[in-house]
């Protein structure tokens, strides 16, 4: 039983495919009902956290909306099931954020995404119409078929004015068998190239955001100068949105060719198991990492290698593969970034940096499998050792692990 997510969407370009003025009032009451639940269950919490110790959990926050009701008419306006999955959405935020996996939950604003989430209710008509409860048939563009039955459909709508309907679906699909056998690819990533291959191809970084810079800046400038709550400045406001969600898409949409090119033609993806989070606190080159987007091109390669039956491996961070030469497996002491190229001194062969270290990567993944530290278990996926132990370099010499 797998489940899936399908996007269903709202071109505000096409006005035959926008919801008319009684559903975006609607929509837009469900919105606010939602966000103000959220801040006020947030405030709540923080009350009574202050005074007895203890937070308010999801059945608590819910069995306050009863009363809140009561005081409040507009709130019955909204599907009850939409606030109460705000309760359960605020309990997993601070599950979340004490588990060390999030940041502390923060009050929400109107001028941001805005989002609400049906639990049941919903259904998809003809194809190209979404029912939603106490709001009605909407016009779609839907991009795929969907498969399995609807379990939650969340609707957002963007700051440039887009409406979004995202749909989890629960099937009866079995993931398919992962395999180890076939053309094991090392992948290395970079900001002058995004990706190096290790049979030498080299795809280059867009720098998405460092081109549409000026334009940004500009637009943001426009709107600095804007008197605040006018039509001119919702007008400029809307500009920005629309340059940021430009910017915001076109590496998304880079990376999934990438990746699916890369999944594609390959049965097994090396890549190193990196620290972005980490690397992110260094502030020259935080904006470059962030452009580059390794964390979201890894994500990628791992769940499409899954999609399709295919290896996906994590090598080690703290394994040299920018200071060992893949000829002869000598590890320098330090190799600083502006070297690119060097000879080796034992084969006097040429190495390129980037290209040398996919190569590295893709020996270390099948000396990885060689000794045992990578298997699949029932055909399932990809389970990983947690270090690199010393002996795995001497079973890897004499099992042989010419990089294919």
């Amino acid at each position: 039983m797998t489940y899936c997510k399908y996007n269903l969407y709202v071109i505000r370009d096409q006005s035959s495919y926008l919801p008319n003025k009684v559903q975006a009032e609607k929509l837009a009451k469900a919105f606010g009902s939602a966000r103000w639940y959220w801040n006020n269950s947030l405030a709540e919490t923080q009350k009574v956290y202050q005074e007895t110790g203890k937070g308010l959990g999801q059945y608590q926050l819910n069995a306050r909306l009863p009363q809140l009701k009561s005081e409040i008419d507009w709130l019955s306006e909204t599907h009850s099931k939409v606030l109460q999955s705000v309760g359960l959405y605020h309990s997993r935020a601070f599950v979340n954020f004490f588990e060390r996996r999030a940041k502390y939950p923060q009050f929400k604003s109107k001028q941001r995404k805005q989002s609400i989430q049906y639990p049941q209710g919903v259904k998809i008509v003809d194809d190209c119409k979404v029912f939603l409860p106490k709001i009605g048939y909407i016009k779609s563009v839907l991009h795929r078929e969907i498969v399995g039955s609807i379990k939650t459909v969340t609707v957002s709508k963007d700051p440039s004015g887009k409406y979004f309907a995202s749909i989890l679906t629960e099937n009866d699909e079995v993931a398919p068998d992962v395999s180890l056998n076939g053309k094991i690819l090392g992948v290395n990533v970079g900001l002058t190239d995004l990706a190096v291959t290790s049979d030498g191809s080299k795809f280059n970084d867009p720098k998405h955001l460092l081109k549409a810079q000026k334009n940004l800046d500009r637009k943001q400038q426009h709107l600095s100068k804007k008197v605040k709550d006018s039509n001119t400045r919702n007008k400029a406001r809307l500009l920005v949105a629309k340059a940021h969600e430009r910017v915001a898409n076109a590496p998304k949409d880079y990376l999934h060719k990438l990746s699916k090119r890369l999944v594609d033609e390959n049965q097994v993806i090396a890549v190193e198991d990196l620290h972005v989070k980490g690397m992110m606190k260094n502030h020259n080159l935080a904006s470059a990492i962030g452009d580059a987007g390794w964390g979201a091109f890894t994500s990628m390669l791992k769940y499409k290698t899954a999609r399709q039956g295919r290896g996906y491996i994590e090598v080690n961070r703290f394994f040299a593969s920018s200071k060992t030469y893949s000829c002869c497996l000598h590890a320098q002491a330090a190799m600083p970034l502006d070297i690119r190229m060097w000879t080796c001194d034992k084969f006097s062969t040429k190495h390129d940096r980037d290209i040398s270290a996919s190569i590295n990567i893709c020996n270390e993944s099948q000396r990885m499998m060689a000794a045992g530290m990578v298997a699949t278990a029932n055909g399932g996926t990809v389970s990983q050792g947690t270090g690199r132990k010393s002996s795995v370099l001497d079973r890897a010499n004499e099992a042989g692990s010419p990089c294919l």
